[in-house]
């Protein structure tokens, strides 16, 4: 790699950083500002934001490998993300979202379930579940770029997870959220063209293969390794056989988990909240879509292509040669580029890759701040004492980002190999499971109840953790709870071990939310703040 060219590169995007963080700073006067960038960003930031924070490095490195290992499935991820993670939440709740966050006074994610329901233990039990769940997608961002930063500069892997949690941690604690989401929006432009550029070359490195048709062509006959084709694999360009170990991967865990679990995820959803006004959110729609279709759908089309230079090199498909998705798209990339024409691109992608880390990482670190020394603190507090109304600063919130900075960063040096995208999915599963029907009922339900909500969230958690800890394989295995136990490494038998938990936990949170409010409708559980006034102008 071209070293010079990489720290010229590196100064120059430190000090962009640097300014855009000190903009941030210099324009936080207060909380709503540090909370929520004063709800007065432009469609362009908050769509860029937006999809720099959704498209991390855990999408281009672990599931970037992960298309290389099973194919081209993940391209309906990339559209499902656009369907539902744009489209459905940009016109469906980000109105809604902005509306009732306003009219609450809500800055954050449990803030505004917390108001909506009227209640301390809704705003409590959300911010503790951010708490728990969150460190987890942090380690996983934090590992994904650590790879990368390690092969490409022969730097220990520890020493690049140091270098990556600190930088980025110095611009969220200091300028909040106007900070985050100006950098997220330079950080969005630097990976929409370093992936633009990314594609073309991949494609270049196959001239004799006639462009995309005979890459293709190339690809489908290339022979999948044995362990993969016993699992279901039918090739890197087809679908895996129905019902087959890869399949259930792939669809329930990969497409449908990360896919709907994008709707409930507390940093993102806190975007919607930035936003002046409907025709501000409206405006973002286009620049989010463009982008994940610019990043996560290339990705999830050269994760493929590389195993052709996998083959021409070491003989072999990328799975076969590393037994490591998380080290594939690494591995391509400095192995294809470093050496070549294309020399300068690699440090060009590492800042690409530092992009796409920091942006995620700065939301999820400035979240679990939030969380932390707002949410949890301020619901506790008013649990104490319900006739006073408590007091919450800024100092607490940076103490407490830095406390869950540290604790993420442990958890990334002790987290295993092959980790990155499950994670990420665990994650967003959990997050689906917990807060999406409570987050519905907030939402459009013209008389959201507290006990029908506290129940699903509940039920939620329960069912994701005992289904993840008991019954599917890829956690239960590993955690060696259920060997502990029962003797074996996971309860019933096939195909319930492959079916991932947001599938088994979601549909139970929602049916025990609809039910529970059956019950409770005629009660006296109506929160002060209900939808009925949503339907009104401003």
């Amino acid at each position: 790699m071209n070293t010079t060219a990489f720290a010229i590169l590196t100064v120059l995007y430190i000090i962009a950083v640097i300014y855009l963080g000190y903009l941030g700073w210099k324009k936080t006067r207060g909380s709503e500002d540090y909370m929520l960038a004063g709800r007065k960003l432009s469609p362009w930031v908050i769509g860029l934001s937006y999809g720099a924070t959704f498209i991390s490095v855990s999408a281009i490195i672990g599931f970037g490998g992960q298309s290389a290992k099973l194919g081209m499935g993940l391209v309906f991820l990339a559209m499902l993300n656009i369907a539902v993670g744009v489209l459905l939440a940009f016109i469906v709740f980000g109105g809604r979202t902005r509306k009732l966050a306003k009219k609450l006074n809500a800055v954050t994610f449990p803030d505004l379930l917390g108001k909506c329901y009227n209640s301390n233990i809704i705003h409590l039990i959300t911010g503790i579940t951010i708490l728990v769940a969150m460190p987890l997608y942090a380690a996983a961002v934090l590992i994904g770029g650590s790879e990368f930063l390690s092969i490409t500069l022969g730097l220990s892997y520890e020493s690049a997870l140091v270098i990556f949690t600190v930088v980025t941690a110095v611009y969220v604690i200091l300028g909040g959220l106007i900070a985050v989401m100006y950098t997220e929006a330079m950080q969005g432009v630097i990976m929409i063209g370093g992936m633009i550029v990314l594609f073309i070359l991949t494609y270049a490195l196959f001239p004799d293969l006639g462009g995309l048709t005979g890459i293709n062509e190339a690809l489908s006959n290339l022979t999948p390794p044995a362990d993969l084709v016993s699992q279901g694999m039918n090739g890197w360009t087809s679908m895996p056989d129905f019902g087959s170990p890869i399949w259930y991967t792939l669809v329930t865990t990969m497409i449908l988990g990360v896919g709907i679990g994008v709707l409930a995820q507390p940093q993102l959803v806190v975007r919607f909240m930035t936003a002046k006004d409907e025709k501000t959110l409206r405006r973002s729609i286009p620049v989010g879509g463009i982008f994940i279709l610019l990043t996560a759908g290339i990705i999830y089309t050269v994760g493929p292509i590389s195993n052709l230079w996998f083959t021409d090199m070491y003989g072999m498909d990328a799975w076969s040669y590393l037994h490591n998705v998380d080290q594939i798209i690494p591995a391509f990339i400095d192995g294809a580029f470093s050496n070549s024409l294309f020399g300068l691109f690699v440090p060009i992608f590492m800042i690409v890759l530092l992009s796409a880390a920091m942006s995620t990482l700065s939301s999820v670190f400035h979240s679990l701040g939030t969380s932390a020394g707002f949410d949890i603190w301020k619901s506790v507090q008013k649990i104490r004492h319900p006739d006073v109304e408590p007091k919450t600063s800024m100092k607490l919130t940076k103490y407490a980002m830095i406390v869950m900075i540290i604790l993420s960063l442990v958890l990334a040096f002790c987290m295993p190999a092959n980790i990155i995208a499950r994670a990420t999915a665990m994650y967003m599963g959990l997050c689906a499971c917990a807060l999406l029907p409570a987050f519905c009922m907030a939402l459009f339900c013209k008389q959201p109840l507290v006990k029908p909500a506290l129940w699903s969230i509940v039920s939620g958690l329960v069912s994701w953790f005992l289904w993840t800890v008991f019954v599917h394989i890829a956690e239960s295995s590993q955690l060696g709870i259920c060997k502990a136990l029962f003797g074996v490494d996971a309860l019933l038998g096939q195909p319930w071990q492959l079916i991932d938990p947001l599938l088994i936990a979601l549909p139970i949170s929602t049916a025990v939310m609809i039910i529970g409010w059956f019950i409770c409708r005629n009660q006296a559980d109506v929160p002060a703040a209900t939808n009925r006034e949503l339907s009104g102008k401003e």
